[in-house]
């Protein structure tokens, strides 16, 4: 059962990670914008999904929902608000990269006529990517460290599969161990996966 928990808080942190990365990039555009009100909207936007706990975020989107007539799974709420939380968490570490990378790279793309967003796709991020992988990794530590939240709204993730374990045997000190080593091993891969993507697009291969 433990196992399945497992799978459930990774196939779930995983799901909102790869979710959050494209709308993680484009919010990440919106606050460099050049345009005043849409980095006022984007700024706003990121504020409250940084500012707030992200237990009340999972509560409301689960509340929420059925009341605008859209009645989903458990799990699908919880995709959903650890997706557009990690946005923008990751739209924060986009911006840093982008940051990093001289500004002249664009105006010399745009004298060569390479379109604006051509060239973000094929010169700017590609090198974003490069500049924030070990930030990204800890994001999604993050996250996954925060699923175990979603037991609150009865997906049967490890935290929630351990509740019921301990429920049924009351030995929970052996459970919650057993739990914290499963986060501790799940979190280790997910380093050495990082650490190995960053040297990889280091030697450019």
């Amino acid at each position: 059962m433990m196992l399945w928990g497992a799978w459930v808080t990774v196939l779930v942190s995983g799901v909102a990670i790869v979710l959050g990365m494209p709308l993680g990039l484009f919010l990440c555009f919106c606050l460099t914008s050049t345009r005043p009100w849409l980095r006022y909207i984007s700024r706003v936007y990121q504020s409250a999904w940084r500012g707030t706990p992200i237990l009340v975020q999972l509560l409301i989107i689960y509340y929420l929902l059925p009341l605008i007539g859209i009645n989903v799974p458990p799990i699908i709420a919880a995709i959903v608000a650890l997706t557009l939380n990690t946005m923008a968490f990751q739209a924060e570490i986009f911006r840093g990269g982008l940051l990093a990378i001289p500004a002249g790279q664009m105006e010399a793309a745009r004298m060569v006529g390479i379109r604006k967003w051509s060239a973000r796709y094929h010169i700017i991020i590609p090198q974003i990517f490069r500049l924030v992988i070990p930030s990204l990794v800890n994001e999604t530590i993050s996250i996954l460290k925060n699923s175990s939240l979603i037991s609150v709204i009865a997906v049967t993730e490890l935290m929630r599969v351990s509740q019921q374990i301990v429920a049924a045997t009351y030995r929970p000190f052996e459970i919650y161990i057993t739990a914290a080593v499963i986060y501790i091993v799940i979190n280790s891969l997910l380093s050495l996966i990082g650490r190995a993507a960053e040297q990889r697009l280091a030697h450019g291969t």
